[in-house]
């Protein structure tokens, strides 16, 4: 039997339910390659789960290190209590980490041009509040133009 060869991708690995959700999406159809990223969160318990999802999945994976706790202000890398049990309300919460995944995001980019992929996943839950716009649709619909618009740029700079 003649195996199908299958396009690559990128899958943002978190460890939670929507990313290994999309990740199982991705496998349907792509050969991927999974972004794990430590970016100075207090817990480690994020990595560990991606890896171990990655490793049950049998895709190769690549971590990621940055630093988001110098810009502060979130429990997750700061040194501000995490709040347990806690109604989700109509404000940021506290564990909010700015523009975490448009940073990861630029990352995955950034990987996929060198590595010459062409699909990027991530699993992101949509926030009601308009203040965090860095997981919304319409931000995911932007990216994805500027993608498209800097991969087209750089072919056309090495012709």
């Amino acid at each position: 039997m003649i195996k199908k060869i299958k396009k690559q991708c990128i899958v943002l690995l978190s460890g939670g339910l929507d990313s290994a959700t999309v990740l199982n999406i991705a496998l349907e159809n792509y050969d991927v390659r999974a972004l794990i990223f430590d970016y100075g969160q207090r817990h480690k318990f994020e990595i560990s789960a991606a890896k171990k999802i990655a490793e049950i999945a049998d895709i190769p994976t690549k971590l990621i290190t940055i630093d988001l706790g110098q810009f502060g202000n979130s429990a997750l890398t700061d040194n501000i209590e995490v709040p347990k049990n806690q109604d989700i309300g109509k404000e940021i919460p506290i564990t909010y980490v700015p523009v975490r995944n448009t940073i990861f995001l630029s990352y995955a980019l950034a990987y996929a041009e060198v590595n010459n992929i062409f699909d990027i996943f991530i699993g992101v839950m949509h926030w009601t509040t308009a203040a965090i716009q860095t997981v919304g649709l319409s931000l995911l619909k932007l990216l994805n133009r500027w993608q498209m618009r800097e991969l087209n740029l750089h072919k056309e700079i090495k012709k």
